[in-house]
């Protein structure tokens, strides 16, 4: 590829055609802030905060957008520069909400960071009319307040362009331009599918997940509730980064340490309730291989997926699994077998779960999520909730001491960790399906093919069945829903013949959920989250005493004296569930 050399603030920086100035500073060791720009799906240069000087070219450059050539003078600190930026951010400033210490963006707010770094005083020099906005709180995941949103149109790029939906763009011109949904909607009447993707992506607090940190603290102050937790596996991958650790740590031991802390009566592991959606997903799929059900089967661990695929291919419904997502599995195991193993009255169970995805959110209050006759979960919290719980309870989260998880509902496999990334739940199905068809234990578990971040993946295993007979798996992975949605049409259009398909909601699967720790678009732009936190889960798997889920004790143990066998009628009232088609309401 040809290369060009180019000086910036004076050092020479060599870099492919086609590199940004923005893409060539960071090679330089220098930041240029950004507001609006995310890469690949939102360079517009409409923030103004990149901006740069460049040797012979009129006025100043969005360095964002604008490539390097050969030879170029950039100067992104100048006097001018710097007091440019400074005016624009008191102009953003002063149409903004700035009721900064009650808001839950304080101090990772990249609004408030740029005018810290910058020496922006909040001295009113601009202000005059502002936009009239309305707090808009119909969704069951999150919150809107466009008093606080800086129009930058990353959710919007993030909502339209990375999962094909486009339920929020921007309304009206002008002075009055502001993000909503078609004819100013509540967004809980749209075909939003909560994947919270609008929120990670956001720089200032305008979105937010609806937090439930208070309830969960009053049921734990309740001596008469009997408060369990369960985290999912990419949680432990990232909450390490909202105590200062570089992502990609793995935290899991002191996750469960501050669990404990928090005063929960018992710290459980939702890998153990993803091994046993694989023990029912498996057979539903070797069920289905065998007995000529509905192919592909398409799994239905995610629930923004879930919600995708009823809104926009109802008519693929039937290919969902009917299994119920880990988390809910989880829940309804617990308020049936584990309390009447403890002997507890499961009315007075609170449920908690831990979960990289806002979209859980909306899950606990589907129809057919109630097995027990009450919800199988009582409170969904976001890592992010997570973290402010342990941060107010003072708790010096990066001293704790790594602790375990609490048996038997904390014993899971290699297979349900790698669950929270894209091709874990893939790989830990065809690790109890494969030896379920062929009778032989698998000398190798990693099924490489459909690990690595790429949107779409696809692989043919050729299965050697009990009677002599071979089967050909054509197997297909999808995260991200423009993803899905192609992958989908592709099926429709009898252009691909697969028999199982995984579908995660987000690029990269749950280790990039809606409510994730947010990262600013300085870190995002550069590093891949997504590779970087399925790390610590495949480095889990990979040092895992047991790596099949069908080899769990625990829940070898939770079959034989309850459920009976996997597809069980006990584990379809427990464990599986419906699903609805829903109206499309989008731009």
């Amino acid at each position: 590829m040809e290369q060009y050399t180019i000086k910036i603030n004076g050092i020479e920086v060599t870099a492919p055609k086609g590199t940004t100035i923005l893409e060539a500073a960071r090679m330089a060791g220098i930041t240029i802030p950004t507001l609006c720009f995310l890469k690949d799906i939102n360079g517009i240069g409409a923030c103004r905060m990149c901006v740069v000087e460049v040797k012979g070219a009129r006025g100043l450059c969005a360095a964002c957008v604008y490539p390097i050539a050969p030879d170029m003078e950039v100067t992104t600190n100048s006097p001018r520069i710097l007091e440019y930026r400074k005016k624009t951010l008191k102009l953003i400033l002063s149409d903004h909400n700035r009721t900064c210490l009650s808001c839950i963006r304080s101090g990772e707010c990249e609004l408030q960071q740029l005018s810290r770094e910058l020496g922006v005083e909040d001295d009113g020099e601009f202000d005059g009319e502002k936009s009239e906005s309305e707090i808009d709180d119909s969704a069951a995941h999150m919150i809107r307040d466009n008093s606080k949103c800086i129009l930058c149109r990353r959710c919007v790029a993030a909502c339209e362009k990375t999962q094909g939906i486009g339920v929020i763009g921007p309304n009206e011109r002008g002075f009055k331009t502001h993000i909503g949904s078609p004819f100013d909607l509540p967004l809980g009447e749209t075909s939003c599918v909560s994947c919270g993707q609008c929120i990670a992506v956001c720089p200032t607090g305008a979105i937010h997940e609806k937090e439930y940190i208070d309830d969960v603290f009053n049921a734990l102050a309740d001596p008469t509730k009997v408060v369990i937790v369960q985290t999912a596996p990419a949680v432990r991958a990232a909450l390490g980064e909202a105590f200062g650790l570089p992502i990609g740590t793995d935290v899991q031991g002191k996750m469960a340490a501050a669990l404990r802390r928090l005063g929960f009566y018992r710290v459980f592991d939702t890998d153990f309730s993803a091994d046993l959606t694989i023990m029912e997903e498996a057979t539903e799929f070797v069920e289905r291989v065998t007995g000529g059900g509905v192919l592909p089967m398409i799994t239905s661990c995610s629930p923004g997926w879930v919600k995708y695929c009823e809104h926009y291919y109802p008519d693929m419904i039937d290919h969902l699994s009917s299994c119920k997502s880990p988390q809910q599995m989880f829940g309804a195991t617990a308020k049936s077998y584990w309390a009447e193993k403890e002997g507890i009255d499961p009315k007075n169970i609170v449920m908690v779960s831990i979960m990289p995805c806002t979209a859980k959110k909306f899950e606990i209050g589907r129809d057919d999520q109630a097995a027990n006759g009450m919800p199988d979960v009582d409170y969904a919290l976001t890592t992010r909730e997570l973290a402010r719980m342990i941060k107010r309870a003072g708790i010096r989260f990066t001293e704790l001491p790594d602790e375990d998880f609490d048996l038997p509902l904390g014993l899971g496999s290699g297979a349900g960790v790698i669950f929270g990334a894209t091709g874990g739940v893939m790989e830990a199905a065809l690790r109890t399906a494969v030896e379920t068809l062929t009778g032989e234990e698998l000398k190798n578990l990693d099924f490489t093919a459909v690990r690595g971040v790429e949107g779409i993946k696809e692989a043919s295993l050729p299965v050697k069945l009990q009677d002599g007979s071979t089967l050909t798996v054509n197997i297909c992975v999808a995260s991200g829903l423009t993803n899905a949605a192609k992958v989908l049409d592709m099926v429709k259009a009898g252009e691909k013949n697969y028999h199982f398909i995984e579908i995660m909601a987000c690029l990269g699967g749950c280790v990039n959920g809606g409510g994730q720790p947010q990262q600013h678009a300085s870190v995002r732009n550069f590093v891949d989250l997504r590779a970087e936190r399925a790390k610590v889960l495949y480095g889990l798997d990979k040092n895992a005493t047991i790596r099949k889920s069908h080899e769990n004790p625990a829940i070898k143990e939770l079959y034989s004296t309850y459920l009976g066998k996997p597809g069980s009628e006990k584990a379809h009232h427990l464990l599986h569930t419906t699903y609805v088609k829903r109206s499309i309401n989008k731009r």
